[in-house]
């Protein structure tokens, strides 16, 4: 064992520390995974089925959907890695951007099907960098202390005026 590897955090309390900076719930994440997983099938299906047939942008918007990433490719590890430490907005550009790209390249069912998932896999991650609802008090106390201000101010306003 290298002194590199010896000094390196584990995988699972760098996940941990990942988990605690983008604010996600540990049920949404899996929820996230799971269409992204779903998605990524789904691409990969209907690339393939889009690739059978002779039209030249078909071919290219096929291809682009079959997933390049898997775990008998070296670089998949590295890709995968970086994935991970991405922030919520970041992979929801990814996942929008991946799937929208095979749509405007050959607009027909088979793309608009295919990367369906994968971009609504965009939106979660999109709706997570958002972050979490407030709660109903502090909303409340918000609006309170803002009403009082605004009286504070229409009072400070009015006896200038006179």
């Amino acid at each position: 064992m290298s002194s590199e590897e010896a000094t390196a955090p584990p995988k699972a309390a760098a996940a941990a520390a990942a988990a605690d900076e983008d604010g996600m719930s540990w049920w949404y994440r899996w929820i996230c995974k799971t269409a992204a997983v779903l998605g990524g099938l789904a691409c990969a299906v209907m690339g393939v089925w889009n690739c059978v047939t002779v039209h030249p942008l078909n071919i290219a918007a096929g291809v682009w959907m079959v997933p390049f990433c898997c775990q008998f490719v070296e670089f998949a590890n590295a890709v995968a890695d970086r994935a991970d430490r991405m922030r919520p907005w970041q992979k929801a550009l990814l996942y929008c951007g991946m799937a929208l790209f095979p749509v405007f390249l050959s607009f027909s069912i088979t793309t608009l099907f295919g990367n369906a998932i994968a971009f609504a896999t965009g939106v979660l991650y999109g709706l997570a960098s958002l972050g979490k609802k407030g709660d109903a008090v502090s909303y409340a106390r918000l609006q309170h202390q803002k009403q009082a201000d605004e009286e504070k101010l229409a009072g400070t306003t009015e006896a200038v005026a006179p």
